[in-house]
């Protein structure tokens, strides 16, 4: 089954914060594209197998029906869930972050 993802404004908000802080702060052209292509074929994955990754470990967010699934070749997620044949990225998250505890 193919889904067709959508990504929230917080979570576009979120990937422009990390692209503009690589652009900018870091003053890394290469990098910030190569992020942005990243999220994009994440996306693509996505469509193509949201169903299958499991839901999260985290108990409040299993409620929720929220599961993730990483980018492949940087260290950043996006955190979804799905409504029928619709899929929502809700956020973008580093590895790193403490993403259990910044949605409540």
């Amino acid at each position: 089954m193919d889904y067709k993802v959508i990504i929230t404004h917080p979570a576009r908000d979120q990937l422009d914060d990390v692209i503009r802080y690589i652009l900018y702060e870091l003053q890394n052209e290469q990098v910030a594209l190569s992020v942005m292509q990243d999220a994009e074929e994440t996306g693509r994955r996505l469509s193509r197998i949201a169903g299958n990754l499991k839901l999260c470990d985290d108990p409040r967010l299993r409620t929720l029906g929220y599961r993730m699934i990483h980018f492949k070749n940087h260290h950043y997620f996006m955190l979804y869930r799905i409504e029928g044949s619709m899929v929502y990225v809700d956020a973008v998250y580093h590895d790193l972050q403490d993403y259990e505890y910044i949605s409540e």
